[in-house]
């Protein structure tokens, strides 16, 4: 065993002291250490020693007293050893500081240790481990910069400081800069390879947060290997097992926890997740116990934060709510950012969101999205708080967030479309299907609660068949689809009224043949709305059945009960839907809803004290809160203000004024009930504010017409009332019959009777009698009906028969009229029950008699138009006659103007064919000239011809007569006008008439046109000096020649023109005559 010897002054003995067996008092020591003025590297020891052994006092102890004043002053000259008593002074009450847990006695270890070091400063300032200590002080207070400084200060002086490198480190480490720690941890191993085995888990702690796991886990089992029982290795390794979240990595990773445990069982890491597994377990009372345990014997804030939300975690679980908000709150408080841990904050707002705090809950969830910004839990949860808020604007917002970041969220859409279900019905529906569908493709059965949202939405909608199959994938089998499929036919005495809703025979009988009759409770809804479903498709016989069933299982189920009595209401029995009423409030006496359909039955059977007795019961059951037995009541202030027995002014005004005031009061509890404003506006209206009241029932009748879960036909029904009361009837008219139309199908007899009266009023008798008329198909039983008709009958006649003038068939007609209403007012005096009808014997009988005084005079009347028509018929008769004469004369008129354009048409035609065959005949006779004249020809001419064609051909021109080139234009001008295809009587006539050319102008004029056209003779032009000789011998041959001779002398020039033009263009144009130079 080791030992240390201490040397016996002035001698060369030694006292022998065993490690092992110090003793239990130090003071014993201690005198030997004094008397024999050890050297102080052995109080060292025996003091190390001591703290090794857990004997802390004598530790203690024995440093203190090897720094005190007398020792310091007799060992002046030895500073080493002084200097190092005083720093493990100053580390031992550095560590104590740094476990302590409650804050005054840890900073009184800090102060202590401060002192020591500053103690051990003063003897050597530069003593590298003085300084190493205060770092590592000043690391444990929190202080990292400054600890920095006090590590760098030995490293400045020695670069290889083995404890400076470690405290370096930790500094690193704790900065974040884990890259840089790992190095000086590794320079620290480099420069001492025998370092302890907690340095090698600094290197693997280092590795681990930069990601290196499969090194990181090499060196937390090296540390292992150097050290077995090393407590924070092991809890690092099982955090890395149970990290891997599999089945035999946690199974090792909660192995290795519970060996550290054993080892060590004041661990707070590893006391934390075993906390952690417990719960996940359902190990409560293990989990309290642990951490309880960590949170006694750590102080370091994030361990603390772990244990408080371990302990805060199992309380809600447990549903204690507010010791779960109070351990969230602890684990907060010892975080300092959110982004270091931030489970707490989710749980504490899941907690405020629990109790109801949703301001604070959505101050912490805003915090976890911080950190995580695309979490969908969080972003469901902050949507669901802002809803909550009134904010449902961005409560959506974030759900749609929610589904875009993971669109395989069921959930997300099931939130999605619950949020949308008040606002956007359309896109509800759209989001409740892709759930439905998302929820098919994971493989997962669909909530039922689910389906039944869809089959609602598709109800609403109208879409019915679809509603239908939603709702029986929801119900899935059992007993009602034997009963919807008609199984219930084979009941007997089913149809009558009694049966249908209250007798239970039915399943009784069911269950003694075999069939199962049960019903989870989970669809008592669904199977609720399917009913409700089939009565809106007219099939109340089912829809009853379905209600007796709910009844038959769940005897409490109340709405059960008001829907039977809703059907029997329907078939106009009011006194079982009495009954029914009266078996739901006795399963529940204060039901508010029970009440006021009670107090509504009672007004219909003409029960006023009771009615009013039972909707005050309705309200006051709901302390005046719920607004449709608020609604009851002021309906029955409206009624009995507006009933038909006579009426107190001063009564009816109290009434009113009531009503008024309860629905003011609904209006300002919920200021968009439309039903609140709606009776209002009556109430407005029947004192007379007309305008007031028109504004409001515009207002209420847009704010139903945008919703699709509202029906209000009474808003128009009012409306169209403002507007008869104003006179402006035909705004009234349309009102009437959208109203009729959008929500009645055309087939409510009481709003046919509002439109009637409208026509009436506005003296459109055809109209109202037709409307009349429509109302009594649709109501025949309706007596007041058949008399109104007969009023407008009789009224129509009258006002047809003051008329100054009337035609024999409006005579006639009124004749038929004032039949059908002596036939109507006939009928209803022979009735036996007239005053059940609320009519007069005596009152019919007399419009009886003025009907048949009508018929009467009607008769001089008819007499007198179907004279006038007759002579009407006589003088239309001989103005048509008239107009059929005039009508011939015109159109023989007009044939024979056709004619006469016709023929001279006929005429035109003609004239033209003559004009085309005589300018066929002249062309002819060119042709024939021309051919003989270039017979004639000398051989001087032709080569006069061969030079004249040598002089074109070289580009030598003659220069034309100013008069013959002008000549031979008009000429040509003239033939152009030949050739249009119609002319004028005049222009032809004028051509007819045998035309000449002077002799001397066309023998003037010949020569030049033969220049003009390049045909003239070869010797001309060295004969220029003698034309007139030319001239005078062509009049001459002109002269002797015959008849036609001058004719073809005139044209031979242009067609002497045409052969040349021939021959220089390559192209032939038909020769043009001019009327002015033509003859026949």
């Amino acid at each position: 065993m080791a030992s240390v010897y201490i040397p016996v002054q002035n001698s060369e003995e030694e006292v022998r002291v065993a490690l092992d067996q110090l003793p239990r008092d130090a003071s014993d020591i201690l005198d030997i250490l004094k008397a024999e003025q050890a050297p102080l590297d052995l109080w060292l020891i025996i003091a190390r020693e001591y703290f090794k052994q857990g004997k802390i006092d004598q530790f203690r102890q024995i440093l203190e007293e090897g720094s005190s004043p007398e020792i310091d002053d007799y060992y002046a000259d030895v500073r080493y050893e002084r200097i190092a008593i005083l720093n493990a002074l100053g580390a031992y009450y550095s560590y104590l500081g740094k476990i302590e847990t409650k804050q005054r006695e840890k900073e009184e270890h800090f102060i202590l240790a401060t002192q020591y070091y500053n103690k051990a400063s003063r003897i050597d300032m530069h003593e590298p481990s003085t300084w190493v200590g205060k770092g590592q002080l000043l690391l444990a207070k929190g202080e990292v910069e400054q600890a920095s400084a006090a590590f760098k200060i030995v490293l400045d002086g020695d670069r290889d400081n083995v404890p400076a490198l470690l405290g370096q480190a930790c500094v690193e480490f704790n900065r974040g800069r884990y890259s840089d720690s790992l190095e000086l941890y590794k320079r620290a191993l480099q420069v001492y390879p025998d370092c302890p085995a907690p340095v090698r888990l600094g290197i693997g702690l280092c590795r681990y947060k930069l990601g290196q796991f499969e090194k990181a886990r090499q060196a937390f089992e090296r540390v292992l290997q150097l050290d077995p029982e090393n407590v924070e290795a092991l809890v690092a390794l099982a955090i890395m097992d149970l990290r891997t979240n599999e089945a035999a990595g946690i199974r090792k990773g909660m192995v290795k926890m519970q060996t550290a445990f054993e080892i060590y069982p004041y661990c707070a890491m590893a006391l934390n997740y075993l906390a952690n597994h417990f719960f996940f377990t359902g190990q409560h009372f293990l989990v309290e116990q642990l951490t309880e345990t960590a949170l006694a014997v750590t102080n370091h804030g994030p361990t603390k934060s772990h244990s408080y939300y371990n302990l805060a975690r199992s309380y809600h679980s447990k549903g204690d709510y507010d010791k779960a908000g109070v351990y969230y709150m602890a684990s907060v408080k010892e975080v300092n950012k959110p982004h270091e841990f931030v489970f707490p904050y989710y749980g504490l707002g899941q907690v405020q969101l629990k109790l109801g705090d949703f301001r604070s809950a959505l101050s912490n969830f805003e915090k976890v999205l911080e950190v995580y910004p695309d979490n969908c839990e969080t972003l469901k949860a902050l949507a669901h708080i802002y809803v909550q808020l009134g904010q449902t604007d961005k409560g959506q917002d974030f759900i749609r967030k929610a589904t875009k970041i993971d669109p395989r969220d069921a959930q997300a859409f099931l939130e999605l479309g619950e949020l949308l279900i008040l606002s956007d019905t359309g896109s509800a529906l759209d989001a409740f299907k892709t759930a439905r569908t998302l929820f098919k493709k994971g493989g997962q059965d669909v909530p039922i609660e689910l389906l039944n949202n869809i089959g609602v939405l598709q109800f609403e909608r109208g879409e019915f068949e679809l509603a239908q199959q939603t709702f029986k994938e929801a119900l899935g089998d059992g007993i009602w689809l034997f009963l919807i499929n008609g199984g219930n036919k084979s009941s007997n005495d089913i149809a009558t009224s009694t049966l249908q809703f209250k007798d239970m025979q039915l399943f009784h009988k069911l269950e003694s043949t075999g069939h199962h009759i049960d019903l989870p409770w989970d669809k008592v809804t669904v199977l609720f709305n399917l009913a409700r479903l089939l009565e809106q498709l007219n099939d109340s016989g089912t829809a009853s059945i379905l209600y007796r069933l709910i009844l038959f299982r769940f005897p409490d189920y109340i709405d059960a009960y008001l829907r039977l009595a809703a059907i029997a209401k329907a078939r106009n029995n009011i006194l079982l839907s009495i009954e029914l009423v009266h078996d739901a409030l006795k399963v529940n006496e204060k039901c508010p809803n029970a009440l006021s359909m009670l107090g509504d039955l009672e007004l219909k059977n003409d029960d006023w004290v009771k009615a009013k007795e039972t909707l005050r019961a309705a309200s006051d059951a709901t302390d005046g809160k719920d607004s449709y037995a608020t609604l009851a009541l002021g309906n029955w202030n409206y009624f009995a203000a507006v009933r038909n027995e006579k009426r107190n002014p001063k009564l009816e005004a109290t009434h009113l004024e009531k009503a008024k005031e309860l629905y003011t009061r609904v209006l300002i509890q919920h200021s968009a009930n439309l039903y609140a404003a709606n009776g209002a506006g009556v109430v407005l209206a029947e004192k007379g504010h007309f305008d007031v009241s028109k504004d409001i029932f515009t207002q209420v009748q847009e704010a139903a017409s945008g919703s699709v879960f509202v029906q209000m036909p009474d808003v128009w029904i009012n409306l169209a009332h403002v507007y008869f009361a104003q006179g402006n009837f035909s705004l009234a008219v349309k009102m009437y019959q959208n109203c009729l139309r959008k929500f009645f199908y055309n087939t409510d007899s009481q709003i046919l009777l509002y439109l009637a009266r409208t026509h009436y009023e506005a003296e459109q008798w055809q109209d109202c009698i037709k409307t009349l008329l429509r109302a009594i198909h649709l109501a025949p039983s309706n007596y007041t009906l058949r008399f109104d008709a007969g009023v407008a009958m009789q009224k129509f006649s009258a006002s047809t028969l003051q008329k100054a003038k009337r035609t024999a068939d409006e005579v006639r007609a009124t004749v038929a009229e004032l039949q059908n209403a002596v036939r109507v007012f006939s009928q209803l005096s022979a009735a036996s029950n007239l005053h059940i009808h609320g009519f007069d014997e005596k009152k019919i009988d007399t419009h009886v008699g003025y009907c048949n005084h009508l018929l009467s005079a009607a008769k001089v009347h008819l007499e007198a138009a179907e004279r006038e028509e007759q002579q009407v018929r006589q003088r239309q008769e001989l103005a048509r006659q008239v107009a059929l004469a005039e009508e011939a004369r015109r159109k023989a008129e007009e044939q024979r103007k056709f004619q006469m354009e016709r023929r001279k048409q006929e005429d035109e035609l003609k004239r033209v064919q003559q004009q085309e065959e005589h300018f066929k005949r002249v062309k002819e006779q060119w042709k024939s000239s021309s051919h003989s004249r270039r017979r004639e020809r000398t051989p001087e001419e032709e080569e006069g011809g061969t030079g004249e064609k040598r002089r074109k051909k070289g580009g030598k021109r003659r220069k034309k007569d100013k008069h013959s080139k002008s000549h031979y234009d008009n000429e040509e001008g003239e033939a152009d006008m030949m050739n249009e295809p119609e002319m004028e009587d005049e222009d032809v006539d004028n051509y007819r008439e045998p035309q000449t050319m002077g002799n001397d102008d066309a023998e003037g004029n010949a020569q030049d046109l033969l220049a003009a056209a390049g045909l003239e003779d070869s010797d001309a032009e060295d004969d220029m000096a003698a034309p007139s000789s030319n001239i005078a011998r062509r009049r001459q041959a002109l002269s002797e020649s015959d008849d036609d001779e001058p004719i073809m002398r005139q044209s031979s020039p242009i067609r002497e023109n045409s052969a040349d033009m021939e021959l220089s263009d390559g192209e032939i144009r038909e020769p043009k005559t001019n009327g002015d130079d033509g003859s026949d």
